[in-house]
């Protein structure tokens, strides 16, 4: 069954700091090794580029080309694919907002990748991102409470 990774756990695999890492490493590498295949979106990418190589959230952050390598390297080993709008898109942005109790703000990046999820029929995101929960047509997998 296709899966979504959130950008926050990306982060955390990527981040050799965080207490988080080799939990969220080994969980990753699992999932991965079923075979499964796994999506992200451009918007995760970018936000993880964000992220990862900025000063104030890392002690130790990456380079931008560090950074840029490891979704290569993860993009080029697994069976990913990127997720972008279709068609579809508005109108599944309509049905989402509808269904949510308050629309604002900052879920506004977080109901893009569900959008997007649900847009390609993708049931399930790996997060630490309680956010998700709001969103009825997604199983949310969190890396740090879930097995495998």
């Amino acid at each position: 069954m296709r899966f979504l990774v959130d950008t926050n756990t990306l982060v955390f695999a990527a981040n050799a700091a965080s207490p988080h890492n080799a939990v969220v490493r080994a969980f990753l590498e699992e999932r991965f090794a079923g075979g499964a295949p796994w999506c992200i979106t451009w918007g995760n990418v970018y936000e993880f580029l964000r992220v990862t190589t900025h000063r104030r959230i890392l002690a130790k952050p990456l380079t931008a080309t560090q950074a840029v390598q490891f979704i290569h390297d993860l993009v080029d080993h697994y069976s990913v694919s990127i997720l972008t709008a279709t068609d579809r898109h508005r109108e599944l942005l309509g049905t989402t907002i509808a269904e949510l109790s308050r629309p604002e703000g900052n879920l506004f990046h977080d109901i893009e990748t569900a959008v997007l999820a649900r847009e390609h029929g993708v049931p399930e995101i790996i997060t630490t991102d309680t956010d998700f929960l709001q969103f009825r047509f997604l199983r949310v997998t969190n890396p740090l409470v879930d097995p495998a």
